[in-house]
């Protein structure tokens, strides 16, 4: 992999990543652009104790353009856009209309191919693994920042997801604080290692899991499975068998067999409903350990946690889509039309032959 860093014309950071390491990038933003203005703050909520963002910036940001005016596609000619290449394998930028920005934290875009009519289940195993590796060495520079403390690789696939640029890119969100999310995992964590005399509870479910029926695949470094209270009508979880907090701890063995698992699954869900329906809408989020002081989750070290994968679409079956109602919403209480052994049996009856 050759890494290429450079700044756009107003600025922001942008790298290339190529799988030749004779790949010159030299290519000029020759857009009139000003520098970003972002109106990003985080916000504490006094009762839930969480986080929120308020960006009124983004409500300018670009709305599902033609294809022939994508920001992501590379520049041809005359027609910029945000990647002054005319080219490019795998491309990450800072995002021009951005969630969190300065001391708030930092959003970054992922394209993952300049082909603007493929998807992440398209690519070769060589492009999949210049991804992996693009995500890795983001959350390395990201968690050096003064103010982040948790990094976020995760794709929004589809429009029914809210996706407002149809080409194949997910985003990087770096939080200046412990997301809650993570928060309820880490004191599930401390609370079962409390109980149990040190046993961690990660490796208990990943045990149970694979010892059950919800096993969508295994591998010799990787294992996929329906989680028992699956929120979502089809949701895998993609674990590596040996447990680490980050993609940084990932062994090379573990990261020359990812792309060949991670496509499987991608293409499966794509078959889920059969060859009528368009391509399944999706959300794949990598959950990594905190760089920050867990000072508030006694008794849990970053290599207790276990990064992992979870994948889900909200499709629950062909043109109907789980929408988050009055329980979901209001409640945070999820309610499954699908059970999590039917749904881990359909995925297994859809693999590759």
């Amino acid at each position: 992999m050759k890494k290429t860093s450079t700044r756009l014309a107003d600025g922001r950071e942008l790298v290339y990543y190529d799988l030749r390491d004779d790949t010159v990038r030299d290519a000029v933003d020759r857009r009139p652009l000003e520098p970003t203005v972002t109106t990003s703050e985080v916000r504490r909520d006094p009762l839930l104790g969480d986080a929120v963002a308020v960006a009124s910036h983004r409500q300018g940001r670009i709305y599902h353009p033609p294809a022939d005016e994508c920001p992501l596609c590379p520049s041809q000619g005359e027609r910029l856009s945000e990647i002054p290449d005319a080219s490019y394998d795998v491309v990450v930028f800072e995002n021009r209309f951005p969630s969190l920005a300065g001391d708030s934290g930092r959003c970054e875009v992922v394209c993952f191919t300049s082909d603007h009519n493929a998807s992440f289940a398209d690519l070769s195993e060589e492009q999949a693994r210049l991804v992996l590796d693009a995500w890795t060495d983001r959350t390395s520079e990201l968690s050096h920042l003064p103010s982040v403390e948790q990094v976020f690789c995760f794709e929004n696939r589809g429009a029914e997801i809210g996706v407002t640029l149809g080409h194949p890119h997910g985003q990087i969100y770096a939080y200046p604080f412990t997301t809650p999310r993570t928060a309820l995992m880490l004191r599930s964590l401390a609370a079962h290692k409390e109980a149990t005399g040190g046993e961690n509870l990660f490796d208990a479910v990943l045990a149970e899991e694979l010892a059950g029926e919800r096993v969508v695949l295994e591998t010799e470094h990787w294992a996929a499975f329906v989680p028992y209270s699956a929120h979502w009508p089809y949701e895998v979880h993609l674990y590596p068998r040996r447990r680490v907090p980050d993609l940084l701890g990932l062994d090379e063995a573990a990261r020359t067999e990812f792309p060949r698992v991670y496509l499987e699954l991608l293409r499966r869900f794509d078959r889920i409903f059969g060859a009528g329906d368009p391509p399944t809408p999706y959300i794949a989020a990598w959950h990594q350990a905190p760089f920050g002081q867990l000072e508030d989750f006694e008794g849990v070290t970053r290599d207790d946690f276990a990064l992992h994968l979870e994948l889900f679409t909200i499709r629950r079956t062909s043109g109907k889509l789980k929408f988050l109602a009055g329980s979901e919403s209001g409640m945070n209480v999820f309610i499954n039309d699908v059970p999590p052994e039917r749904a881990a049996e359909r995925l297994r009856e859809v693999a590759s032959s």
